[in-house]
């Protein structure tokens, strides 16, 4: 599969995941792969915890409410550091989502499925301090993200798409690819 390939083969899956354990070092090539993503000023305020012993992900999983992802035999728990860069400026949200989609894109060319789980975790009732807690992570560090990683019972559900000529145009807005400005 190449990469052209896989961003369109990758959708948001929820449904079940195989009672299949992932590879040690099949979560290692995932979150290389983030952290080879780009970082604003390089300043690198991405990092990640696996997740591949049941007890602890199992602890996670209780205190996401409502629950997510439960049958996942693994997980990768994206945590950033609120560092400024240029002209004081913090890229520690561009920076976490390039990691993120680098890790879906490997996930889906390596046979596995996974869902985003951002907002859900780190809205007002805060699980994702929760999380943190149960992973030691330091309080400068923040839990963004709740990646479920397995192989899939099923397929995903694919969401309607506007079409190309309703979202991306030529050299002014609403141009399609034959009209001239």
């Amino acid at each position: 599969m190449n990469v052209i390939e896989a961003i369109h083969c990758r959708h948001s899956y929820r449904g079940k995941y195989k009672d299949i354990p992932v590879l040690r070092e099949d979560l290692v090539k995932i979150m290389e792969a983030g952290l080879a993503a780009p970082s604003g000023c390089n300043k690198q305020t991405t990092s990640m915890v696996a997740v591949d012993d049941p007890v602890v992900l199992n602890k996670i999983k209780q205190v996401i409410d409502p629950h997510v992802a439960e049958s996942a035999p693994a997980a990768i728990l994206v945590l950033t550091q609120r560092i400024n860069a240029y002209r004081d400026k913090c890229f520690a949200v561009q920076d976490y989502s390039a990691a993120i989609e680098n890790m879906l894109l490997a996930m889906v060319e390596m046979g596995y499925q996974s869902c985003w789980y951002e907002g859900h975790i780190t809205d007002d009732d805060r699980i994702c301090d929760k999380i943190a807690k149960i992973l030691s992570v330091p309080d400068d560090y923040e839990v963004v993200c709740f990646l479920p990683v397995g192989i899939g019972e099923g397929e995903p559900v694919l969401p309607k798409k506007k079409s190309f000529e309703e979202r991306a145009w030529f050299n002014a807005f609403g141009v399609s690819e034959n009209d001239q400005i």
